[in-house]
């Protein structure tokens, strides 16, 4: 099985308002990188939505080492997902869990691999984070149209 370095992160401008995303993934010393956007969104669908992406990008099962700066997006998949999928997709609190559709999809895209999550505190100087942040940043678009409410 391949080993895949994956890195990501995800910008909002408002949040919500718009944001982008970004990854980038390393195979035997080759990188690749991989970003886009969405017009309303916020911090945490853009954090998700770069794992999303990025796993897509996989063509064959991998063992995947993620790293992200994103807690939300770590202790989602490594501690939470587990009980919201028991509980019917309901937190804690009874809440419904928020993003549901991207945590769905990423459960799916993950049972295809052997993914080890890993949290590196974001803006400290990780090269690969600050290029991710710098792709989602710039891939947030200028003049969005706003959603009205």
């Amino acid at each position: 099985m391949k080993t895949v370095e994956i890195f990501t992160d995800g910008a909002c401008s408002g949040n919500p308002g718009p944001g982008g995303w970004a990854a980038l993934l390393r195979y035997q010393g080759y990188e690749k990188t991989l970003s886009g956007s969405s017009p309303w969104t916020t911090n945490n669908q853009m954090e998700l939505t770069a794992v999303v992406e990025a796993l897509k990008a996989l063509k064959e099962p991998c063992h995947v080492v993620l790293y992200t700066d994103s807690q939300y997006l770590q202790k989602g998949m490594t501690q939470w997902i587990h009980k919201w999928k028991q509980n019917g997709w309901k937190t804690s609190t009874k809440e419904p869990v928020k993003n549901r559709e991207l945590w769905e999809a990423l459960d799916r895209l993950v049972q295809k691999h052997r993914v080890e999550w890993h949290w590196i505190a974001g803006h400290a100087g990780h090269r690969e984070n600050e290029i991710c942040d710098a792709l989602a940043r710039a891939a947030i678009p200028k003049n969005p149209v706003m959603k009205r409410g």
